[in-house]
């Protein structure tokens, strides 16, 4: 607004610049779909590194192409990715039912389960306690842990009544600050709060502490049969100084407890803190993820340990201190436990349909929808061979239905798909035949690459194993990027495959001669340069196509721009459509394209020979106006690969020099 004027002297009034600084999008974040150790399902999940990989998704798995695509995309370069983890086909989700007592005829108060499908759910463990709820009778502290990647979620005084802020659904179910690893619900509306873990049967209760007085416990099991047999454990020896506080009595009988735990088996322990009511201690387990399978959900149980006393430090009599956890999958029924349902892999590994996934549901490809941006798309297990034979497709998957979904989904988001060669095409006149008739995909959205790489399997003693190439080429794409822009081919000498040592066929230059003018981009290896990708030609690169869009570079940088330009343009919505309004983008678009230009983006000597942006009366007629349209005219001169070297070699002779 402009300054009102009401005295005379000078107003000082600051004017807006008009310049909106458009910013370049990223051009290499990868998405991965497919089927992975662990991880969340048909979620898309940001990593910036192999090790988040293995953080997240369980690292490398021989039945997941993906976990190897993604191993490779980091060591060729790559840097930041999304992964989307499809469960098997016949993968179950582990869960268990928490009961409101450990007593016969507890009702079933909170199921939880696992997020996603498969075994991993099995080492998912629950706690309960009531400490620090306040007055509200339905409210508990819920604690889940993954021992397998010592991940702890706290939902401290959730309660069962829904009609409350802190509802255990609302908290634990929330898609932002909820559980990343559980789904809660509750199967019994009448039922009390879960009851607490721990020592089962009410407190360990003190009683009297009398320093002359030798106390012990006696300790039993019900674990497996030579696990643990019963043992004594002295408390406090005749002569030795009582603790003067219940935490100090805590901590002394664990550490008794513990020595003597860590004789009969290593790795298994007990914490023994101060119980809520304040005169009294709770017993838990501490067991190491090696004893999960079977002493996780035990229980041990302690006796008294017959005292120089008629008053027991310890009043055992009528107590069980059951160390037991809720366990995902395979709880004690016997302990507050309920209904489990054991978390379980599968078989099968995804079939076509569950790759392409579902966009209502968001499933499979679709979960990117989720995400704000990708640039590449791979799916390594579109070509997916069969386990018994490296040589023949799974009879579950149809590339051609998985990439003709996929080719029409990055071409709305604005994103390039690599394609994988079946891996039954094993020799130039079988590529041929399958980028001529067998292959169905035919856009300038992808490009496709043969033949399939061999790298070292470091679950197979790095024995070679053949793979997808698909990640590689993503790492390689993302490594050009850095260093040259996506302008440069990702191929030529300096495109080197880290990490590959053979390929399934080496090609020589008549074979090549062939392939290429199709547009199918092969690997060649070379004396000196090791292994390097020999093309960078779209689908719709073949010389026959006759296509502007030929060559990979052109095609990426051509949606580098139209994204950019997309996101870059937001603020014009709404403007006055007028003069002022096409000048302020013709401002802002062409600094745009010069910041390019001068990075050597585009073909020409000038601005004037590389680019163009027209935004005025022409591109927007007085009609376009009263229909509410503003029209933008961006065009550039694209640099495109020399793939052919031709050098004329002459002889001279008789040459006389006047």
């Amino acid at each position: 607004m402009p300054v009102t004027l009401t005295y005379p002297g000078v107003y000082i009034e600051e004017l807006p610049s008009g310049v909106r600084t458009i910013t370049g999008v990223a051009t290499s974040i990868t998405a991965f779909v497919g089927y992975t150790a662990r991880g969340l399902d048909n979620r898309a999940k940001r990593i910036s590194s192999y090790a988040d990989f293995e953080r997240g998704f369980g690292g490398l798995a021989t039945d997941s192409e993906l976990s190897y695509s993604v191993q490779q995309f980091f060591n060729n370069g790559g840097s930041d990715a999304y992964v989307v983890r499809v469960p098997k086909f016949d993968a179950v989700a582990g869960s268990i039912v928490l009961l409101d007592s450990v007593a016969a005829g507890g009702k079933n108060a909170l199921r939880l389960t696992a997020l996603s499908k498969g075994a991993w759910a099995n080492s998912l463990i629950v706690d309960v306690d009531f400490g620090n709820v306040g007055s509200d009778a339905k409210a508990f502290n819920l604690t889940i842990t993954d021992l397998a990647t010592r991940t702890v979620e706290s939902f401290p005084a959730v309660t069962m009544d829904s009609a409350k802020s802190n509802y255990v659904l609302r908290m634990v179910n929330d898609p932002d600050n909820g559980s990343q690893m559980v789904v809660a619900d509750i199967p019994d509306a009448v039922a009390g709060r879960p009851a607490e873990t721990g020592t089962v049967g009410g407190d360990i209760v003190l009683t009297d502490l009398k320093n002359d007085k030798e106390y012990t416990v006696k300790i039993s099991s019900d674990l497996p049969a030579g696990k643990i047999a019963a043992a004594s454990v002295s408390v406090v020896a005749a002569g030795e100084t009582l603790p003067t506080s219940i935490l100090g009595v805590a901590r002394l009988l664990e550490k008794k407890i513990n020595l003597v735990l860590s004789t009969l088996l290593p790795g298994a322990g007990v914490r023994v803190v101060p119980s809520a009511s304040g005169n009294g201690l709770r017993v838990y387990a501490d067991f190491s993820p090696a004893l999960l399978s079977d002493s996780l959900d035990a229980s041990l149980t302690f006796a008294d340990g017959a005292p120089n006393s008629a008053t027991a430090m310890l009043k055992l009599s009528t107590v069980t201190a059951n160390v037991a956890h809720y366990r995902l999958g395979v709880g004690r029924a016997a302990l507050g436990q309920g209904t489990k349902v054991l978390g379980v892999d599968g078989a099968t590994l995804p079939k076509t349909g569950d790759l392409i996934g579902s966009p209502a549901a968001f499933t499979g490809i679709y979960a990117l929808d989720k995400i704000d941006l990708f640039n590449i798309l791979v799916i390594p297990e579109a070509t997916r061979a069969q386990a018994s034979d490296s040589t023949k497709l799974d009879p579950n998957i149809d590339p051609n239905a998985i990439y003709g979904a996929a080719i029409s989904y990055v071409k709305r988001r604005r994103a390039f798909l690599i394609i994988d060669p079946p891996p039954n095409v094993t020799t130039p006149d079988a590529a041929a035949e399958w980028k001529n008739s067998g292959l169905t995909v035919h856009d300038s959205y992808a490009a496709a690459y043969y033949p399939r790489v061999r790298l070292q399997d470091p679950l197979n003693n790095y024995q070679l194993r053949t793979f997808a190439p698909s990640g590689v080429v993503a790492g390689l794409y993302a490594r050009t990027d850095s260093e040259r822009g996506l302008w440069k081919a990702p191929a030529g000498v300096d495109a080197r495959l880290m990490g590959v040592q053979a390929l399934t066929y080496g090609l020589n230059d008549a074979e090549n001669g062939v392939l290429n003018p199709m547009g199918l981009n092969v690997f060649r290896k070379f004396p000196v340069y090791n292994t390097v990708c020999w093309g960078a030609r779209t689908l719709t690169g073949s010389d026959a196509d006759q296509s502007d869009w030929k060559y990979v570079p052109v095609r990426r940088l051509a949606l580098y721009i139209e994204e950019s330009l997309f996101r870059g343009t937001q603020w014009v919505v709404f403007e006055p459509n007028d003069e002022p309004l096409w000048a302020q983008i013709r401002l802002n678009l062409t600094s745009f394209m010069q910041n390019l230009f001068r990075q050597g983006a585009f073909a020409g000597q000038t601005p004037r020979e590389a680019y163009l942006v027209k935004c005025d009366k022409e591109t927007t007629t007085p009609d376009d106006v009263n229909r509410g349209s503003v029209n933008i005219l961006v065009g550039f001169a694209p640099l495109k690969p020399a793939e052919f070297v031709v050098i004329r070699i002459q002889q001279l002779a008789g040459q006389l020099q006047a």
